[in-house]
């Protein structure tokens, strides 16, 4: 979508976009090579503080701007953000649980990476919304647990650890994504638990509606990434054409990356639950009824 939308403001412009595959020493060495074959905007998705600062400091010395994409760069001067409100996502989720549970429910909390600036954003609204519910009694925290790297492996064995401490007695799961929610859900189908306790995700993924249409996932948390990506688009090509000015106009806001303000466009993200996935991913064309009506929730599609 990002390739797509560069294409379409310049057709010119060569795109070199790489996957670290949750490596952070293979994304500091793929955007070297991208500064040494000539890129000239650099956006990067850091995968940690440590890869996103060193990749910053590299393309500093060739006066080569950096835009975040969707994680914040912090420590180190960036010239854009352009993300969703991530805190939002966690207030979401939290809120979620907060409406759909009985009062003396006892919840797990999975959350993602601590040491990046997206994971603790998540946490820090799930708490926001979560700690007044529990310090009044309508809820209890019964476990909780921070995910490195967001690692779905890690995050099944925490959910495993929640259930053996709680003796299978929990209500409802705030796992951070729909990767970990996965795992979450595994570890309740061993324990024949799951559709029974409410599970959260977040960025609707064509596995993660899959689990909400079949009842094992409640709720998912969109993040319309194409109207990111075209955004992110528009900022790149104006640095890439040397219009910083053009570019700091997109900005709606400007965030703190712990060294400065960085002009920032920030996205609403959006619950989607058995009830709206028509309404929202699928309108959106974000995914299609063909590859998320498929397997156990093909029978239940909406």
């Amino acid at each position: 979508m990002f390739e797509q939308a560069v294409h379409d403001l310049d057709p010119s412009i060569q795109v070199i976009a790489n996957n670290a595959q949750g490596n952070s020493a293979t994304q500091q060495s793929q955007a070297e090579a991208a500064l040494t074959n000539g890129a000239s905007v650099i956006v990067i998705s850091p995968l940690d503080e440590a890869a996103g600062a060193a990749i910053v400091a590299k393309a500093s010395t060739q006066n080569v701007p950096i835009v975040s994409y969707d994680g914040l760069v912090t420590g180190a001067k960036t010239d854009f953000y352009i993300s969703f409100v991530n805190e939002k996502v966690g207030e979401l989720q939290a809120q979620y649980l907060v409406d759909h549970l009985k009062e003396g429910s006892t919840i797990a909390l999975i959350n993602g990476a601590q040491d990046i600036a997206p994971g603790r954003q998540f946490k820090a609204g799930a708490h926001k919304v979560l700690d007044p519910v529990i310090q009044s009694g309508k809820l209890k925290l019964g476990y909780e647990a921070d995910t490195p790297s967001f690692d779905p492996a890690k995050a099944q064995s925490e959910m495993e650890q929640a259930l053996t401490k709680l003796d299978d007695k929990v209500d409802g799961v705030l796992a951070a994504n729909d990767g970990m929610a996965g795992s979450v859900v595994t570890a309740l189908t061993a324990r024949h638990l799951n559709g029974k306790v409410l599970v959260t995700g977040q960025d609707a993924s064509d596995a993660g509606l899959q689990r909400v249409i079949a009842g094992d996932q409640t709720m998912t948390v969109y993040k319309a990434i194409k109207q990111e990506a075209q955004a992110a688009a528009k900022v790149a090509v104006n640095l890439v054409k040397g219009n910083a000015a053009a570019a700091t106009k997109l900005a709606t806001g400007a965030t703190d990356n712990g060294v400065g303000q960085v002009p920032s466009m920030l996205l609403d993200p959006v619950v989607v639950t058995r009830d709206n996935i028509a309404a929202t991913v699928l309108a959106d064309n974000f995914t299609t009824k063909d590859k998320i009506c498929t397997g156990a929730s093909a029978s239940q599609c909406p």
